[in-house]
């Protein structure tokens, strides 16, 4: 069973998402939280696999609390709750350890897809905010003149079978959607997951996500 604490300042926002959680089968809602400490304290007292974290909350935001649980209970893993336009903080959130990023807008069956990736320690990312993120980073950037012939070098390391896989991550695709797009398991998108962060030295899916961009192999 999946433990999930929600943090958000919304009660019926909190109420939705509790119902159709618990629903899955799978997934146990164990605590709820209105801001940020509250979440600290919950993850202090209560065993958490996952938390859904507003962003911009009283007291506490999103963004501190997430700092904090970085440190207090990293193997906890957190996923960003946002809405269109808050990318300004999507690198902050990501260097403190989030595990990804989802619209208040999302469908219900892929925020439920979304608690599973993340409780397998795969990275959570919505299309949209990914393309933000990666604008963003790109901006700055912008200067250099040579960076997609940088980022096409890099990706020179990578099998056939890698380059399509990271041009769905590039998408922010989970491993999931990646193995039904690509016919093969979960596990199989995992290990080549790995290995085009390791060969192309991306701390996470997000820099590869910024490195495809760069070299011209995203589409639109």
């Amino acid at each position: 069973m999946i433990r999930v604490l929600l943090a958000d300042d919304e009660p019926l926002l909190r109420a939705g998402a509790r119902l159709l959680l618990n629903q899955a089968g799978d997934i146990d809602v164990v605590a709820e939280a209105s801001d940020g400490a509250e979440a600290i304290d919950a993850v202090r007292r209560v065993p958490v696999d996952v938390v859904l974290m507003d962003i911009r909350m009283p007291r506490v935001d999103g963004l501190a609390a997430v700092e904090e649980l970085g440190r207090i209970a990293p193997g906890v893993r957190v996923i960003m709750l946002t809405t269109f336009g808050d990318e300004a903080y999507v690198a902050r959130a990501l260097r403190a350890g989030a595990a990804g990023f989802l619209l208040k807008d999302t469908d219900p069956a892929q925020l439920i897809q979304a608690v599973r990736a993340a409780a397998t320690g795969d990275a959570v990312l919505s299309p949209r905010i990914a393309k933000q993120v990666i604008d963003r980073f790109r901006d700055t950037d912008a200067g250099s003149a040579d960076i997609a012939a940088k980022a096409r070098l890099k990706l020179g390391v990578l099998t056939a079978r890698e380059r399509e896989v990271l041009m769905l991550v590039g998408q922010g695709l989970g491993n999931a959607e990646i193995a039904g797009h690509l016919r093969v398991s979960s596990g199989t998108v995992k290990i080549h997951v790995s290995r085009v962060l390791a060969k192309l030295g991306c701390a996470n899916r997000v820099q590869a996500a910024i490195l495809a961009h760069d070299a011209g192999v995203l589409r639109d």
